[in-house]
This record gives C-alpha cells, sequence and structure tokens, in this order.
C-alpha cells in the first residue's frame, strides 16, 4: 500500500515557447511595483532589461536588484530585502538562474517576516505569513526552483549552505521559456543539467517517493539523457533545449514532493567551502554515491535503465542497474566533468574539511532519504572516493 504524499507546485504554470510574453498579463493582478532579483551576467546579456520593459508598457513600476552571483547567500537576501522596502516594492520578479530565483524567494517570505533567513532552516520556525507573490523565470534548465519549495542560501558566517523547506516557497507564478536558456554556455549547460538528473533520479530513489513524482521523475530523466548532449555541443539546437526546460521542471516537481537524498546533502557542503557551482559538485558525487547506494535499490535502478532503454526488460534487474551506473560514468565523462582534485581544491583543505562536511550533509537531512542511508564515517569515505574518482578521460 503507498502512503498518503502531498504534492504542491505554483498555483500557475506558463511554459513554452514565447512564454516570457505572458509576464506582461500576469504581472498587474500581482502589484504595482516589482523588484527585479537577478545577478550581473543576466543584467549583461539584457533579460532583466526586457523584463523591465514589459513591466513598464504593463504600467507596473520597478525596481532592480542585480546583486546575487553564483551562490546565493543570506547577504544577498538582505540587500535585495532591504531595496524591496525602501522602494516599497510589493511583488518580485526572479529572473536568471537559480541562484537569482532562490534569492527571490527569501527576499518573498522574510518580507513579511522578522528574524534572520536561517533561522527557519529545518523548520524551527515557519513562515506564516503570505509572501509577496513571486514571479520565477529560469534562464538555466537546471536547478527547477521555479516550482519547488526549496530555496539553498549560504550562511556566510559559518560557510554553511541552508537548505530551507517550506510550502510558502513555492512562487506564485513559473514562467518556463525555453528561449531564454540559449544563452547558457555549454559548462553552464552541463552542470545545471547534471543537477537536474541528480534531482530526478533522487526523487525517484527518495524514502518520501510517492506515484506523482516517480512519473515525473521518469520522465525527466528519460528526456535529460536523450537531449542534456545536444544542449552542450549546440546550445541553438532549441529542441534539445525545450527538452532540458521541460525535464528541470518535471525534476524540481517531483523532488520538491519526494525530497533529494545522499548526492545533494554531500554536495552543499563543498559548495559552501570550496565554492564549487552547485551543479557541478552534484556531479562529482553522483556516480560515486549511486554504486554506493545500487545495493538497496537494484529494482529502482533497473526501472530507471529499462525507462532508456527498453530492450532491457528482458534482464536482470542487476544487469539494467549496471547500465544505468555506467550511463551516469559516461555521461560525466562526456559532458568534461572533473572530479574535487581535477577542480583544484587541495588535499589537506578537503581531508581537514571532512569532518565538517560529513557533519553539515547529515545536518541537511537529505541522507536520511537515501535508500541507503549512511553513517558519518561512510560520508567521510564517500567524500575520498569521490575526490580522485575517474569518469573516463576528461575532455578538455
Amino acid at each position: 500500500m503507498t502512503a498518503m504524499g502531498e504534492f504542491r507546485v505554483p498555483p500557475v504554470i506558463y511554459s513554452g515557447r514565447g512564454s516570457l510574453q505572458a509576464l506582461a498579463t500576469v504581472a498587474p493582478t500581482l502589484g504595482t511595483k516589482a523588484l527585479v532579483v537577478t545577478d550581473q551576467v543576466m543584467s549583461n546579456l539584457g533579460y532583466p532589461a526586457r523584463v523591465c520593459e514589459m513591466l513598464h508598457h504593463a504600467g507596473v513600476a520597478h525596481a532592480v536588484y542585480a546583486g546575487v552571483n553564483t551562490e546565493p547567500t543570506d547577504v544577498h537576501v538582505d540587500e535585495g530585502l532591504q531595496l524591496f522596502r525602501d522602494a516599497h516594492c510589493d511583488f518580485i520578479v526572479a529572473i536568471g538562474g537559480g541562484s537569482c530565483i532562490d534569492a527571490g524567494k527569501a527576499v518573498a517570505v522574510m518580507a513579511v517576516h522578522d528574524g534572520y533567513i536561517g533561522d527557519y532552516m529545518a523548520e524551527r520556525k515557519w513562515f506564516d505569513n503570505q509572501p509577496a507573490p513571486l514571479v520565477a523565470i529560469p534562464t538555466t534548465a537546471g536547478t527547477g526552483s521555479e516550482v519547488t519549495s526549496v530555496t539553498v542560501i549560504t550562511n556566510t558566517r559559518d560557510d554553511v549552505k541552508m537548505m530551507i523547506r517550506q510550502p510558502a516557497l513555492i512562487p506564485s507564478v513559473a514562467i518556463v521559456d525555453a528561449e531564454l536558456t540559449l544563452s547558457s554556455p555549454p559548462k553552464v549547460t552541463a552542470a545545471t543539467g547534471i543537477d537536474a538528473l541528480c534531482h530526478a533520479v533522487e526523487a525517484y530513489l527518495s524514502r518520501r517517493r510517492q506515484p506523482l513524482t516517480d512519473a515525473l521523475a521518469l520522465s525527466a530523466i528519460d528526456k535529460i539523457m536523450r537531449s542534456i548532449e545536444r544542449a552542450y555541443a549546440d546550445g541553438q539546437d532549441l529542441e534539445a533545449r525545450e527538452q532540458m526546460s521541460m525535464a528541470a521542471m518535471q525534476a524540481g516537481m517531483a523532488f520538491t514532493n519526494a525530497s533529494v537524498c545522499l548526492v545533494h546533502g554531500m554536495s552543499r557542503p563543498i559548495g559552501a567551502l570550496f565554492h564549487v557551482p552547485h551543479g557541478i559538485s552534484n556531479a562529482m558525487l553522483l556516480p560515486t554515491v549511486l554504486r554506493y547506494s545500487a545495493p538497496d535499490c537494484e529494482d529502482r535502478l533497473a526501472d530507471i535503465g529499462r525507462t532508456l532503454n527498453p530492450d532491457l526488460r528482458s534482464v536482470s534487474d542487476e544487469a539494467a542497474a549496471a547500465d544505468v551506473l555506467r550511463r551516469v560514468d559516461q555521461l560525466c565523462a562526456n559532458l568534461a566533468i572533473p572530479n574535487m582534485q581535477q577542480w583544484g581544491i587541495h588535499p589537506v583543505a578537503f581531508e581537514d574539511a571532512l569532518d565538517k562536511m560529513a557533519t553539515d550533509a547529515i545536518a541537511s537531512g537529505s541522507p536520511a532519504n537515501n535508500p541507503k542511508v549512511p553513517s558519518h564515517g561512510e560520508i567521510v569515505e564517500l567524500y575520498r572516493a569521490a575526490y580522485s574518482a575517474q569518469f573516463a578521460a576528461v575532455r578538455p
């Protein structure tokens, strides 16, 4: 018997080519002045300017916070929140990668709550008030943040990535227009695409999975494995970009309702301490963690294998699961994913950080959702194994 599940997504999702135009219609229904949350890369590409022009023509005033960088921090949240209040904004439009959307989420909830954003980690406090409306517009196909109840914000004092998960963090509106991802360079395409793959795979393996999340996760995995290398090789392949955008959104819906597992739990400390982009740190860990988990989820991995290759229906679960591990390993090689040693993390600094990283990984709660729940010592050894793991000869 399947346990009762809860499934939450944004009230409204616009998707498809040209769906950014929906902003002109939806923005006036949310307020009279928007805070556009973005970063300098997006500003250089002109996307926030397009948003601001659309808001202007829709009769909606705006202010712009473009201070977010690769990984959102509590400093970005404080700065964005201050501008939101000083400029008398009443809703938020976040445009960019997951970092911009995560920062926008945090500003939206803190606009109507007191204290520090970290106070709400691990449900120590609840967002009881209705957040400021948020329109989330992703420009990468990866985090799925536009449809999730999660934000990840770095505590700059303690060097901890805080995963905060509460229903109030689900955006009011998501706009998923694959045309906005055409500017994503190959390395970002690879990193964000592997992040989406991790979301989908972990949602399917999670102890908190449910039938709805299973269907979304398998669909996302299939789309990613068929499209990511095309998008990586040719960024103007709009069909591949559309498949990746849809897959990232489906994976986001899946993991926000089923939770992520050990890969994400171990990934966040790497990002916080060594400033490795989230998608890359996930990819560094995924093959090692899947091999560790495989004995306890062989049947689920076999399901994934048979989704990707129907010919595997005639082989054993062990063989089908092994094919998935091989495919993931090869994908990381084909996308030129480095291990931690190749990234440049110093071995002494890495060893010195292992205890804290394992402690922080467990504290995030994600490892407890894994099919095989590791001890602190096992996590330390998994970090060591992943540090110099060879997917294959890493391409330049």
